[in-house]
């Protein structure tokens, strides 16, 4: 079995699945409180499933971009276990995940969501073969949508003003995806990742760091004159 754990927002979501097929899932609104609540969760999911650590064959985390608390905590948990356990783990991005699930849309997909400081955290996609049109970066959203020069499906977390915004100045179209369709569950991590891991195997657990567009709020503090 494999676990998938994601911690980039305050929607908090764990899975286990066979073959990248889900077998369990948990999501639930954490509220910033992820340290608190995830291993115990975890183990919650696995006594759903009748299973125990020692089942699993692999771990999945989300790397973001998104809350710096929650991925640091989900991060660190995936590769403790993936230690511990000695299995192999893979990262894959909030936005890829966001985008994945509408792979079939024919055009670019461009995945966001609220960064803070007016700006919006995005990448872009593509379907048939999938690949990454765009890196994740921060932008303005009329920046981003006046850059879309063709119909495009603006998935994520977009709320109704984001909309208006998106629809407003992107000369080629702009479609925005339900918000039930655009939630974000770990079973995407399990599907995506599996086939992944098949495809390229395990990565490095010592280099598999959560991604940040920004330094967090809060840094070392600077010595008294």
């Amino acid at each position: 079995m494999e676990l998938s754990i994601d911690t980039a927002s305050g929607l908090a979501s764990v899975a286990l699945s066979q073959d990248g097929q889900l077998a369990a899932e948990i999501t639930w609104r954490c509220h910033r409180n992820h340290t608190v609540e995830l291993l115990p969760t975890i183990e919650k999911l696995l006594a759903q499933a009748g299973a125990a650590k020692e089942d699993l064959s692999a771990v999945f985390v989300c790397t973001g971009p998104g809350m710096y608390t929650g991925l640091r905590v989900g991060v660190s948990v995936a590769k403790g276990l993936a230690y511990a356990l000695a299995i192999p783990i893979l990262g894959v991005g909030r936005l890829e995940l966001d985008a994945h699930a509408h792979a079939a849309f024919p055009g670019p997909i461009v995945a966001i969501h609220r960064a803070g400081r007016g700006e919006l955290a995005w990448a872009a996609y593509a379907g048939d073969p999938w690949r990454e049109l765009s890196a994740p970066r921060l932008s303005a959203a009329p920046e981003l949508a006046s850059g879309t020069r063709e119909r495009t499906l603006f998935v994520g977390e977009i709320d109704e003003e984001l909309a208006t915004l998106l629809r407003e100045f992107a000369p080629g179209g702009a479609v925005i995806a339900a918000p039930a369709a655009s939630l974000r569950r770990a079973a995407a991590l399990a599907e995506l990742a599996h086939a992944r891991l098949a495809e390229r195997g395990p990565q490095d657990a010592g280099s598999l760091r959560p991604l940040y567009l920004r330094p967090p709020a809060i840094g070392p503090q600077q010595p008294r004159t």
